[in-house]
């Protein structure tokens, strides 16, 4: 039976970790003892993990792996990915490999606008209300200046103000709609800070007006806090050739083309293929979040937001052929940033920004998105061709030997065997077993 615990944060974390592990565990010691083997050896370094979060008790790790050969805007990269799935890193090399023949990615940045709202109730006149906030919107520029004096100096800050009537959806609910450029910065507790500035500003502004005194009209702040929804902070990447420059072995471009473009129709009006076919998207765009220390959460709210924005859950990506040309591509939201955060904390964020040639929050959206097109363009050319479970098996053929404890000469015979046969769980346990006997 478990136990309550009252002041566990104030625990060490080898305190926590015993009372863990004697109240959860059969067996305390081993318990321990692999949290423990996943500590560094640098101390200085595995204070820093411990310091990321609260409540620490181990790190958990993630593969990191990289996917060369993307050529982007002519530039090439390397990319970083970190994942814990098979064969996404490995769909999207392929993938930038069959592309860096044919032109490569190319990418435009189309918005960097990021969105936060004061959410506030108010009782009185609609005109008045509209009167009052005329008013004092300069006031709330002003309050705000020793936050956004700095951004500002960098060519960032406040770019709009807006009052928003939502009476007819929820009673007495208005927003302070606002907009911000935050630069290379993903900007959340800039937004935060001069929102909560905003909200005190109107709301000090509104009790110090004699008509509202005299309505006893009713101003309440609820709440100030940015938006994870960014349609204004888009990013498009595409590739584009000849029909006949997908000819491959036994795939003739012309039909693989109209074959592709099917199946992403498909995505565009049917939401169960759709959501799937988002998530293989988000495989690659989350990995390089990660890798980058960006916040994927954030990024994958914002983007399934995005893919209902016209009523009905869609594809992110688009296909078509038009005179003899195939052109895949992909428009996205991406609120990221290379300064802040893990940005320039964790040593192999720092590592993967160096490989990625340090590029400003612009570039990552660009590589980001690139990502998402890659993987996706590898989904489906599997999906249109051969299947999936193809390669997808073939890739997690190891992850199926290392659960059944294989041996070293169990996994070399075993690879070698499915060189030629089809991947199956089954079929791997029944070969494992056929060996073992």
């Amino acid at each position: 039976m478990t136990k309550e615990i009252s002041g566990f944060s104030k625990l060490t974390k080898s305190q926590k970790i015993a009372w863990l592990t004697e109240t959860y565990f059969q067996d305390a010691t081993a318990a321990t003892t692999l949290l423990t083997s996943y500590w560094n050896d640098d101390k200085k370094l595995q204070q820093l993990h411990d310091e990321f979060i609260e409540n620490t008790i181990t790190n958990y790790y993630l593969p990191l792996g990289v996917a060369p050969n993307f050529l982007i805007n002519n530039r090439l990269y390397v990319i970083p990915m970190a994942i814990e799935e098979s064969s996404v890193v490995a769909a999207a090399s392929k993938a930038a490999k069959f592309w860096r023949t044919r032109g490569g990615f190319k990418t435009t940045i189309l918005g960097t606008t990021k969105v936060g709202q004061v959410h506030f109730t108010y009782d009185g006149n609609k005109e008045d209300l509209r009167i009052f906030f005329n008013n004092i919107k300069p006031q709330l520029l002003e309050d705000a200046q020793p936050i956004t004096i700095n951004m500002e100096k960098r060519g960032g800050g406040i770019k709009e103000i807006s009052l928003v009537d939502k009476t007819d959806s929820l009673d007495h609910y208005y927003q302070l709609h606002c907009t911000f450029e935050t630069l290379d910065a993903m900007g959340a507790n800039f937004i935060n800070s001069c929102l909560e500035q905003f909200a005190t500003t109107f709301k000090n502004g509104f009790y110090e007006e004699t008509r509202f005194r005299e309505s006893e009209s009713q101003l309440n702040i609820i709440m100030s806090i940015l938006s994870n929804y960014v349609p204004d902070c888009v990013v498009r990447a595409e590739v584009s050739c000849p029909v006949t420059d997908l000819t491959e072995k036994d795939i003739d471009g012309a039909a693989f083309a109209h074959k592709f473009a099917q199946a992403v129709a498909i995505a565009k009006h049917e939401p169960y293929r759709a959501v799937t076919h988002n998530k293989g998207i988000m495989n690659g765009i989350d990995a390089v979040i990660l890798a980058t220390g960006n916040d994927f959460r954030a990024v994958e709210a914002g983007v399934h937001a995005y893919a209902a924005k016209d009523g009905h859950y869609t594809s992110l990506t688009d296909a078509h052929i038009e005179d003899g040309i195939f052109t895949f591509s992909i428009e996205i939201p991406l609120a990221l940033g290379t300064v802040g955060g893990l940005t320039k904390l964790h040593p192999l964020v720092k590592w993967s920004m160096e490989l990625l040639q340090n590029p400003s929050a612009q570039e990552l959206m660009q590589i980001v998105a690139v990502a998402g097109l890659a993987q996706n363009f590898g989904a489906l050319k599997s999906l249109t061709t051969t299947g999936i479970q193809q390669g997808h098996m073939k890739m997690h053929l190891m992850n199926i030997l290392n659960q059944l404890q294989a041996t070293p000469e169990e996994k070399e015979k075993t690879i070698k065997h499915f060189k030629t046969n089809t991947v199956t769980h089954s079929a791997v346990v029944s070969f494992i077993e056929v060996l073992r006997s």
